[in-house]
């Protein structure tokens, strides 16, 4: 019984440099959930000419070239709110999403960065026009980006101290 194959019918090998080419591209996010003494979550407005403009959300953003999800999540919560993180934020979920608006397959890691001081101020960034300190049941009408479930499961994870993955916004 013959068991070589010719070499006019064996299977290509791509050269590494254009395997990864081949691989899908996904966008990775970070955003971080705060939290004041009530359990109200700070919510972040996108301004007018922003993508996603009048939605709120929570402060957050793409990772930068080499960048892991906690160094992104301080780097952001910074940028967008003027607030340091005095310690890691705790990871309390993901959520896979195959396409956002056409640019394809995103990860959004969610992080719980704590408590906010009642005193706090929020610097906000020229990307939001407005904030809020939002109860759960604050937020039926309001547009949402991550949504209404999202958003609860996320809390609830933050509250008990567990992880949730999420999938289109779905806890699995």
């Amino acid at each position: 019984m013959e068991t070589t194959v010719p070499a006019s019918k064996a299977p290509r090998v791509l050269p590494r440099a254009e395997w990864v080419k081949t691989l899908p591209q996904t966008i990775v996010a970070s955003c971080v959930l705060l939290l004041d003494a009530e359990d109200r979550l700070l919510l972040l407005r996108y301004a007018e000419g922003q993508p996603g403009a009048g939605v709120w959300g929570l402060p957050g953003g793409m990772l930068d070239q080499g960048e892991d999800p906690v160094t992104a999540a301080h780097r952001e919560v910074c940028e967008e709110t003027g607030i340091v993180l005095d310690r890691p934020p705790r990871f309390i979920g993901y959520d896979h999403r195959a396409d956002v608006m056409g640019t394809g397959p995103l990860i959004d890691f969610y992080f719980h960065g704590d408590r906010l001081p009642t005193d706090l101020a929020v610097r906000r960034s020229a990307e939001h026009d407005d904030h809020g300190l939002f109860a759960l049941d604050e937020l039926g009408s309001t547009a949402l980006m991550p949504a209404l479930p999202t958003l609860t499961a996320l809390h609830t994870a933050a509250l008990a101290g567990t992880v949730v993955c999420l999938k289109e916004g779905r806890p699995q």
